[in-house]
């Protein structure tokens, strides 16, 4: 039986749909991880080298700003006392990615050592796919 992604809650004004989802492996991983380092965040830059993968860090540890969207956030995570995790994309690369679904995934590899998942063995990724509705 395959669990389905849970979507993140409406953060851009004026829209009424999720932007980001997480995969069940992707809630199983950032649990395990929330134990270990507290509350998470995620950024998407348009970067090189993991520039295509989402970077997850200890909450506030990434500043965000004007150059930067919030694109969603989960309030699945801390337990008796839930706080939130965002999910943040810089403004360059939602330009591009304005028409696209983004579920965050989990697959075997070392991904960047900035992201907390990197001495797990496994790394986040993005799954897109394109929203047929106007962006």
């Amino acid at each position: 039986m395959t669990a389905e992604p849970i979507n993140a809650v409406v953060t851009l004004p004026g829209e009424d749909f999720s932007r980001v989802a997480l995969t069940p492996a992707a809630v199983e991983l950032l649990a395990k991880l929330w134990e270990q380092h507290g509350p998470l965040m995620f950024h998407q830059s348009g970067g090189c080298c993991d520039g295509s993968s989402p970077m997850c860090y200890p909450a506030g540890e990434f500043i965000t700003g004007d150059s930067d969207v919030l694109l969603g956030r989960f309030d699945v995570f801390g337990g008796t006392d839930p706080q939130p995790l965002e999910f943040w994309m810089s403004r360059e690369q939602f330009n591009y990615w304005s028409h696209t679904h983004l579920t965050v995934d989990v697959v075997q590899g070392r991904g960047s050592g900035f992201s907390v998942e990197a001495p797990e063995g496994k790394r986040f990724l993005i799954r897109s796919t394109l929203m047929d509705w106007p962006a």
